[in-house]
């Protein structure tokens, strides 16, 4: 059961991945075409620039559970560097347990309404000629959180998950 756990968990890594390259992608390609649209030709597209921050927002939210996988998470603690590891090891799982579980699996809950709402009314962009569905963009809240529990699991099950 453990080694499906994690098999699925690196799955599911890798199609974060594959999302978040995407993104930055298709991020890359927007904004260079927003400007060269505004600054050689003097015009704008709407569309495209909706789409550029739909990708920033897809990039930056699914980049958590991408972190936590590799363990580029930021310690704040003073002391840390002066313990011994197996402390570092303790400190992840109790933050993992009392913090990171709870707080993404309260996001990932709150968030259902609004987007349930958001799905139902097949919500498009506040700008008039804008690029619609931003409820596929608010689809990933809930996901990045569902994402960073699992992650948070498998790097508690097995530190040798983390990808550095």
């Amino acid at each position: 059961m453990r080694t499906i756990f994690l098999s699925v968990c690196q799955a599911l890594d890798r199609f974060t991945v594959a999302l978040c390259a995407l993104a930055c992608a298709v991020l890359t390609g927007a904004v260079l075409g927003t400007v060269i649209l505004r600054f050689g030709f003097d015009t704008g597209f709407i569309k495209l620039q909706n789409l550029a921050g739909y990708a920033f927002a897809i990039l930056m939210i699914l980049s958590l559970p991408y972190c936590l996988r590799r363990g580029g998470h930021v310690r704040v603690e003073v002391f840390s560097e002066r313990l011994p590891v197996r402390y570092l090891r303790v400190a992840d799982s109790v933050a993992l347990v009392a913090f990171l579980i709870p707080v993404f699996g309260l996001l990932a809950w709150v968030w259902m309404p609004d987007l349930i709402y958001s799905w139902s009314i097949r919500e498009g962009a506040v700008e008039t000629g804008g690029l619609g569905g931003i409820y596929l963009v608010k689809t990933a809240i809930p996901l990045s959180g569902v994402l960073m529990i699992l992650q948070g699991i498998a790097v508690l099950i097995d530190p040798e998950v983390v990808d550095t």
